[in-house]
């Protein structure tokens, strides 16, 4: 990928961002969020209550789920250019963001599914909007090992101009520990650790949304950081031809 590749892939991110919020906005999941207590009947209620809408806001982040990948592999190609790492690092960051990009897939196949007969047995309604709340929360390895692949690739980095700064490590390192209540919402129905809490639904979709945007700032600018320098070079390939 080069550098002009890699601001392509990176302006991809903001738009897939606006998606995400349209898709979600329409979403009756989230305002207020589906709570765990809920029986059976009212769950099944909600989807037939709300099976249109559920239907396209599903639908729209199904098309562009997948679209947040480009600005990963965007930061696994700038970690392979860490000289002193390993390019197992940043295979593993990759394979982690695809993890997660699947998890949420499922999630989002889970409410589709449950809406696409919301007719059915409730009990079966609800199993599927179990699984798609578990799979949307729920898990956090990834972004452990994700973030944590990242870190140690940037403090194996000593070089006089590292690929990325080094408080990109602990940022990444801090993100991941904000994001590990939601493991736990598995075990609650009530409660901050439960899926629609403070600790498993805010502060980990709040810490992944803040995450998204501090690590597009910083792989914005260490691809014009590239771009400027390949520029720069040419020029004086040029100056010197002449």
């Amino acid at each position: 990928m080069n550098n002009k590749g890699q601001l392509i892939c990176l302006w991809s991110a903001p738009l897939v961002g606006v998606l995400f919020l349209i898709g979600f906005s329409f979403f009756p999941g989230l305002a207020p969020v589906v709570s765990p207590t809920w029986s059976a009947e009212q769950v099944a209620e909600y989807f037939q209550n709300n099976t249109a809408t559920i239907r396209g806001s599903m639908i729209l982040c199904n098309v562009i789920g997948i679209s947040v990948i480009p600005l990963f592999m965007v930061i696994v190609s700038q970690m392979l250019q860490i000289v002193n790492s390993s390019r197992a690092l940043a295979y593993s960051y990759m394979g982690a963001a695809i993890a997660g990009a699947t998890m949420f897939a499922l999630a989002d196949l889970g409410w589709l599914i449950a809406a696409y007969r919301p007719e059915r047995n409730p009990e079966l309604i609800l199993l599927l909007n179990d699984f798609a709340w578990m799979c949307f929360i729920v898990p956090v390895g990834f972004v452990i090992a994700q973030n944590a692949c990242l870190a140690i690739a940037i403090l194996l980095d000593k070089s006089k101009n590292p690929v990325f700064p080094t408080w990109v490590a602990y940022f990444n390192i801090i993100a991941a520990g904000l994001m590990v209540p939601g493991a736990f919402a598995t075990l609650y129905k009530t409660g901050p650790l439960a899926w629609d809490g403070a600790f498993a639904f805010y502060l980990r979709l709040g810490t992944y949304g803040v995450y998204i945007l501090v690590m597009f700032l910083v792989s914005l600018n260490i691809a014009k950081r590239s771009v400027s320098q390949d520029s720069a070079e040419l020029e004086q390939g040029r100056f010197q031809y002449e």
